[in-house]
């Protein structure tokens, strides 16, 4: 592995910037990244106090400046140093200005301003975590979306991830012998995916869950037979309930929040195409 130094400078809190580097940076794997990072940079004052630290640990700077005095000073320092870098988003500011004929308004942290789609990220947030795992099941009747599966296919994580996406999304378990939720069969008409994993690849996930909990020896949980017979058991009640079935043996978990996302949107326009005939 090959240690690379980069400095991420933003003038906002840098999320952005960290997401496309880590997105870039995967297509490297021999590349051992050491990040830096240097947010909400507001002047040109602070700008330049920052410079020196370049100087002392060299290496490639990216950046998302929207304020162009602040980029100016940067990029003169690059220069003048002959330090490689990178602006992530003004390529794609100017384009659009030059599109959409129109002037950015050049104002940092523009994507995390508490408008309504921000709070309804945060009511979905408090819902998703209200209602996981079959918790709180009278009130499924409030979800975007409800995810149902056996133990350990990633129904938590995903639901937090469309969550931030502002979906109300909760998860209802599947446990051997005993019955689904009667508030799930009561609501049926809602939007509801069940998740599915192989009996091998959810044996090996839940081997580790017991190892990190201390707990040794063998249980139904992860003898092969019961495994299988639970996976069979799921399958034949999403069959049964007529529920779209995503397999997440070899998905992300954002992987799988996308299909779900794409599955409803298909569901919401096959459900409008309905109410207008």
């Amino acid at each position: 592995m090959k240690k690379v130094t980069f400095h991420l400078v933003s003038d906002a809190t840098g999320d952005t910037l960290e997401q496309v580097a880590k997105a870039a940076l995967a297509q490297f794997p021999d590349i051992e990244p050491v990040k830096h990072h240097w947010p909400m940079i507001r002047t040109t004052r602070h700008m330049e106090r920052i410079i020196p630290e370049f100087r002392e640990k060299p290496g490639l700077i990216m950046f998302t400046l929207v304020n162009p005095e602040i980029e100016e000073v940067l990029v003169a320092a690059c220069k003048e140093n002959n330090w490689p870098y990178i602006s992530v988003m003004q390529g794609i500011i100017r384009e659009l200005g030059v599109h959409l004929g129109a002037t950015s308004i050049a104002r940092p942290g523009m994507q995390h301003e508490m408008n309504e789609a921000y709070y309804d990220r945060i009511d979905a947030i408090h819902y998703t975590l209200a209602h996981d795992d079959g918790q709180l099941t009278d009130g499924l009747a409030e979800a975007d979306i409800i995810l149902v599966g056996v133990s350990r296919t990633s129904k938590t994580p995903t639901c937090i991830y469309l969550a931030n996406r502002g979906i109300k999304a909760a998860n209802v378990p599947i446990v051997p012998g005993c019955p689904i939720p009667k508030e799930l069969e009561e609501n049926k008409h809602k939007f509801i995916v069940g998740l599915v994993n192989s009996a091998d690849r959810l044996i090996q996930i839940r081997r580790n869950r017991l190892l990190s909990l201390k707990q040794e020896g063998e249980t139904t949980y992860v003898d092969e037979d019961a495994v299988k017979e639970e996976v069979q058991m799921a399958r034949r009640l999403f069959s049964k309930n007529g529920w779209p079935v995503i397999d997440v043996t070899r998905r992300s978990i954002e992987e799988t929040a996308v299909a779900i996302i794409n599955l409803k949107q298909k569901y919401d326009a096959e459900k409008a195409r309905s109410a207008g005939e």
